[in-house]
């Protein structure tokens, strides 16, 4: 299928409102989604987002079963030392205090914060799960090797904001990349996003490397 020009795109990315929608509507359904087993998540928002931002999936998680965690840093304002070094310490604070190792699911540039954090504390992490992030580009500029962990990169092809391209990558061994159909915007309250999270988090806590 040929790129959709910006113009279209960003039409496209008005469809958070019927995602709002949707999301409300499957609430039930939901619940029929694989069980958590007090796995540990933290899901960290997109840029200029705060917590707040992933409640609808923090609050599907948690029914499930899981021990779902913000990222405690109030607003995202972008990949700096700074920021990085908070949420490493976050990050450890969380692993410290529950004794396990964490899954991060990732929101935009939450996703490459999250893969960051693997990278430096994969024995920590159990697997990064990446809702439309950006991370392909920064990655190969950096010079940087994907975690050494499992991970899922969900993207969108009418995703307005960050090309799809940059937001999977190529399937291997620990690696999966997964289609799905909505806007930037509405990835952390898209059904099937939720979906592809909650059927994925079990799988790769799996495929963990001993």
């Amino acid at each position: 299928m040929a790129d959709r020009t910006a113009w279209q795109r960003i039409q496209d990315e008005k469809g958070v409102v019927l995602e709002a929608i949707r999301h409300v509507a499957a609430l039930r359904r939901f619940g029929r989604l694989p069980a958590g087993d007090g796995q540990p998540v933290m899901v960290l928002p997109a840029f200029s987002v705060s917590d707040r931002g992933t409640w609808p999936l923090r609050r599907v998680l948690g029914r499930l079963g899981y021990d779902v965690h913000g990222w405690g840093l109030g607003k995202n304002e972008g990949m700096t030392h700074e920021s990085v070094a908070a949420l490493k310490d976050r990050f450890d604070a969380l692993v410290a205090e529950l004794g396990r190792p964490v899954s991060l699911v990732g929101w935009s540039l939450g996703g490459v914060f999250g893969r960051e954090v693997a990278r430096r504390r994969a024995g920590q992490v159990t697997s990064v799960i990446t809702l439309g992030s950006p991370f392909r580009s920064i990655e190969e500029r950096q010079g940087w090797e994907p975690p050494p962990v499992p991970t899922v990169a969900v993207y969108s092809k009418t995703d307005a904001l960050v090309p799809w391209r940059n937001a999977s990558e190529p399937e291997g061994p620990l690696r999966e990349s997964v289609e799905v159909a909505g806007t930037h915007s509405g990835l952390a309250l898209n059904p099937a996003v939720i979906e592809i999270v909650a059927d994925r988090l079990p799988r790769l806590a799996a495929r963990r490397p001993a």
